[in-house]
């Protein structure tokens, strides 16, 4: 006798959205000096949610002179002082929660209990982290009275979009320094409610500006005169086309770029719970995570054991509507993404992996891509080289350690990477040899305030996270 789970679907009732949305400039809504708009789509639907300003170079301009006016007063506040307006704003985004986490769900895809049991808590836990931070920088590493730099441009990606705020939001603002972010043309609508509650909690206006629109918005941001300090997550062709645009200028620049991510299973690692690490390491979010766990690298004497393993697990993943508390795999993001996974999966079985999936029926309506993992690959195929950034695995085997590690950094990338095994001084002795930015072991895809986050390589430089994100919003 097998046991379904009967739908448990959360409220939509509880997101206000509304049919439009300005810019946020200087702490009041305002429409695109164009007046040109772009509609959000639900990707698990294809409804249209809000229509939203498509930013120009003018609207920059005026977000990056709003943020520079602010500066001075901003900056010149006690730490302390800077402090409890980020405590409010983590304070803010805790009572609202559930709303957030309903709208992240709606314009993002991904299933609801990633949003309210990852997303939000991780969001609210970065304010109040760096608002312990705001009055204590002379004690961070960096030297006595350190400087925040002015007006930093920010533009995140559309796989974390809340997520992504706060991780360069957060450390801004408690080391003085004013805002322009640009959030993701395809998941802007959280952000616009960051913007509320920036109002909400007394914010001083200019601190934080929110402009949103296309490439092209986010390009006259990076290009901007008066900007001090960029930062970027995202592609990793488009952090290289940034780096062009600042190289020669005073600005400061992060990157947090692609990732081809390797998990390591040895022969004496827990088989079940390196299977649920695996399925972490690239299920969650749809494996649409820069340092997903992409590419896994199995001891040829369990191989055969772990991948029957894998395959049963994978055959419980629920696939379907995000807002459904039971739902595992949500939809991807975008037709666009959508394309793109679905020509790279192609490739892997034209160069001839084995490719399998668990019996799946698919919604006919929004954009979906079955959980899919490859075998009989080599480190030859576009599958195993090629960011996917979909719920896409491809396996490796591996004899010796030496190999592993030697597999594991045999990519342009350097983001992330898992050891599994029992031996203490084995996953020391590998992470060593790693380069990677990140290495878990007996875990994936775990995250905390506390902790830099960053990579090597393609996958971009700079951290953030940890006392180590401070630095990059500092003139030290």
């Amino acid at each position: 006798m097998s046991f379904t789970y009967a739908p448990a679907l959360e409220s939509r009732a509880v997101v206000d959205i509304a049919p439009s949305y300005g810019l946020f400039i200087d702490g009041e809504f305002t429409e695109a000096t164009g007046g040109k708009v772009f509609k959000t789509v639900s990707p698990s639907s294809e409804e249209v949610l809000s229509e939203v300003a498509q930013g120009s170079a003018e609207d920059v301009d005026r977000a990056v002179k709003a943020a520079r006016k602010a500066f001075e007063k901003w900056s010149a506040l006690p730490g302390a002082e800077r402090a409890k307006y980020l405590f409010r704003i983590a304070r803010i985004i805790q009572e609202r929660s559930r709303e957030l986490a309903v709208l992240e769900t709606l314009d993002n895809g991904k299933p609801i209990k990633e949003t309210r049991d990852a997303d939000l808590p991780l969001v609210a836990a970065h304010f109040f982290y760096y608002a312990g931070w705001a009055d204590k920088l002379d004690h961070a590493g960096y030297g006595a009275n350190p400087r925040p730099l002015g007006v930093a441009g920010q533009v995140i990606p559309w796989n974390f979009p809340l997520l992504m705020l706060a991780w360069k939001i957060a450390p801004a603002l408690a080391t003085g320094n004013t805002v322009v972010l640009k959030p993701a043309e395809t998941t802007p609508l959280s952000a616009l409610f960051f913007a509320d509650i920036c109002r909400q909690a007394g914010l001083p206006k200019g601190v934080v500006n929110i402009v949103t629109g296309d490439g092209t918005t986010g390009a006259a941001l990076v290009a901007h005169e008066d900007v001090n300090k960029v930062a970027f997550t995202g592609s990793t062709a488009v952090g290289k086309a940034i780096a062009r645009t600042v190289a020669g200028s005073d600005k400061k620049l992060t990157l947090e770029l692609g990732g081809k991510g390797a998990n390591i299973v040895f022969d004496d690692a827990p088989v079940d719970q390196a299977v649920e690490g695996i399925v972490q390491g690239i299920f969650f979010n749809q494996g649409q995570v820069c340092c997903a766990g992409s590419r896994l690298l199995v001891q040829e004497s369990v191989q055969d054991e772990l991948l029957d393993a894998l395959k049963r697990r994978l055959s419980t993943l629920r696939l379907g509507d995000p807002l459904d508390k039971n739902t595992d795999i949500g939809a991807i993001n975008s037709a666009e993404q959508l394309a793109r996974i679905t020509e790279l999966a192609d490739s892997g079985e034209a160069e001839g992996a084995e490719r399998w999936a668990p019996a799946c029926e698919l919604p006919s309506a929004g954009y979906w891509f079955a959980p899919t993992l490859f075998t009989n690959v080599t480190q030859a195929h576009r599958i195993a080289r090629e960011e996917i950034f979909g719920p896409v695995l491809s396996v490796l085997s591996f004899r010796t350690p030496a190999e592993a590690v030697a597999k594991a950094n045999n990519s342009q990338y350097g983001l992330s990477a898992g050891i599994w095994t029992e031996k203490g001084s084995r996953m020391l002795a590998v992470a060593s040899k790693l380069r990677a930015g990140v290495v878990w072991a007996n875990t994936f895809n775990k995250f905390d305030p506390t902790s830099p986050f960053g990579g090597f390589k393609e996958s971009g430089f700079g951290r953030e996270g940890g006392r180590h994100g401070l630095e990059a919003y500092l003139d030290v």
